[in-house]
């Protein structure tokens, strides 16, 4: 139960599609105002100019483009696309040196986000115990277009930074994992009809198998946390993410 003080914002959505749909009602829900519903990045900044805060959830392809276009406004943004990060560095420095606020999450399920800590906190024990090994399973619906998922690529660079014997990872598309010697962590990725995420990790030896998942029911994980880190960083200035609003 996450609480603290806000006052009613005015949200502009930038990717008008299941999520941001998704963020709308839940927005109202919470009396909230809607002032702008961006399907394209074939806007303007003059779109955004009633806005408090954006809440970017559009392409990978034009991610970047469009949190420019909050930065140009001065509009904090909120950004659930996945599939950037390789422009992050880049972002982060313009957010830094311009005074931009930029708050990122690969997911904003608050579940999701304690799995994130668990997994941090398992992969630096299970260092020590090379007698396991590890693959992961990531399934989505069709639609999605990256993969590996934006929270399974964080899962997997906490795990690779924490157990010395998996030095990369590597996410393929319904390929099962069979090659435990690979020093690259396996990602088995699925796309499934209607399945908003799950997410497993799995630690495997010769005499037992340790494993943590989150398994999404549906979207109001994803919108009703996107919708607290606006709330919560729209009168802020700087870079942020889930582990900032969750004290983690």
């Amino acid at each position: 139960n996450i609480s603290f003080a806000f006052h009613n914002m005015n949200i502009a959505i930038i990717g008008y599609g299941k999520m941001g749909k998704s963020i709308e009602m839940i927005a109202l829900e919470r009396g909230h105002n809607i002032v702008a519903k961006i399907d394209s990045n074939d806007f303007s900044t003059s779109d955004l100019k009633n806005a408090d805060v954006a809440i970017e959830f559009s392409q990978p392809d034009v991610a970047v483009e469009n949190i420019m276009k909050c930065f140009e406004s001065n509009i904090p943004v909120v950004v659930g696309t996945t599939g950037w990060y390789d422009q992050y560095d880049k972002i982060y420095k313009i957010a830094k040196e311009t005074e931009q606020t930029l708050f990122t999450a690969t997911n904003f399920s608050i579940g999701v986000n304690i799995v994130f800590h668990i997994n941090k906190k398992l992969a630096e024990i299970m260092d020590q115990f090379s007698q396991y090994d590890v693959h992961m399973t990531e399934t989505h619906h069709l639609e999605k277009k990256d993969h590996p998922s934006g929270t399974a690529s964080t899962l997997a660079d906490d795990i690779t930074n924490a157990v010395n014997r998996k030095t990369s990872y590597v996410g393929r598309l319904d390929e099962p994992y069979n090659d435990q010697s690979s020093l690259a962590l396996h990602i088995e990725c699925k796309r499934e009809k209607n399945v908003p995420g799950f997410h497993q990790v799995t630690y495997t030896s010769d005499i037992d198998e340790i494993s943590i998942q989150h398994n999404a029911k549906n979207r109001r994980g994803f919108t009703m946390g996107a919708l607290i880190a606006a709330e919560w960083v729209h009168d802020k200035k700087g870079v942020f993410t889930m582990k900032d609003l969750l004290k983690f």
